[in-house]
């Protein structure tokens, strides 16, 4: 049976991602008490349609006990087939303006406690979880869609316990992904876009790859990210690793790095079971209205 438990500040997407694998036919469990997480294993497989689970939690049902919350956290890989611990997190002033557009209220403000005070004594609370978690989200910038999209590719599309490593594209201009543990920039390489041709298309069309795989810089730089990456990978691997992400860069995402991307993909799509790839910008592109 496999477990995911998510977690996060309030407001940073943690209904919308119970949502997502409700849809995507887990049995989800909304705020459950974390001393209770133990007996989900004890579950007859029968009494549940999936064997899939996935429950969150939050700072509402967290033990009073640091110790205690930890020790379960823990414990959890000794009794379930498959755990993934997912905290969604971002910025304190995203998470001010996103509740102070909506009428819901903060779970630990009161007569006493100002918005900014509860998500700054939320951030201790939880830190815990944090330490923990598998798999940190930054939802800053992400819209719904977005974060919908995410936990599908990272969390439900994951084919086994093995190290899910994904290689996302994004544009400099944009911001880099804060939750990449990896980052290659790449734009030094000849440019596409400066070919009214070719500005078009994108890293992942014909025209644009025959533009690169023409270029002797970028086999020189996709065998260096290769070599890098062919020596460390393993490693995290062999340590538990659950999640990693390489994000290569270029300035607007759509051609540079979008192509390296691919590429890099199916080079260790040999290595691994479970290798994803995602295209920040062009995702954005894809559902922006």
């Amino acid at each position: 049976m496999r477990l995911v438990v998510i977690s996060g500040r309030s407001g940073s997407g943690k209904s919308s991602a119970l949502h997502v694998l409700e849809d995507l036919g887990f049995y989800c469990i909304n705020n459950l008490p974390v001393e209770l997480l133990p007996s989900l294993a004890m579950t007859p497989k029968s009494s549940v349609r999936s064997r899939n689970l996935a429950v969150s939690i939050d700072v509402r049902n967290l033990p009073q006990e640091t110790e205690l919350l930890t020790h379960v956290l823990t414990e959890l890989p000794r009794q379930f087939e498959q755990v993934d611990i997912v905290f969604l997190d971002a910025s304190e002033d995203s998470l001010l303006q996103r509740f102070s557009s909506t009428r819901r209220k903060h779970p630990l403000t009161d007569d006493y406690t100002s918005l900014a005070e509860a998500i700054t004594l939320e951030t201790k609370l939880l830190d815990p979880i944090v330490n923990l978690a598998d798999l940190t989200l930054d939802t800053t910038h992400m819209s719904v869609h977005e974060l919908r999209n995410l936990i599908k590719l990272r969390i439900a599309e994951r084919q086994s316990s093995g190290m899910a490593v994904l290689f996302q594209s994004f544009g400099f201009k944009h911001g880099i992904p804060t939750d990449a543990d990896y980052v290659f920039d790449v734009r030094n390489l000849p440019n596409p876009y400066w070919n009214h041709d070719l500005r078009g298309y994108t890293g992942q069309d014909q025209p644009v790859i025959h533009f690169l795989e023409n270029s002797e810089s970028v086999h020189k730089m996709f065998q260096d990210i290769i070599h890098f990456l062919e020596n460390w990978l393993p490693e995290l691997s062999d340590n538990n690793r659950s999640y990693l992400t390489v994000a290569i860069g270029c300035t607007g995402g759509q051609h540079r790095s979008v192509y390296m991307t691919e590429r890099l993909a199916q080079h260790f799509k040999q290595h691994f079971d479970n290798v994803q790839i995602r295209h920040r910008e062009l995702v954005r592109a894809k559902i922006s209205p």
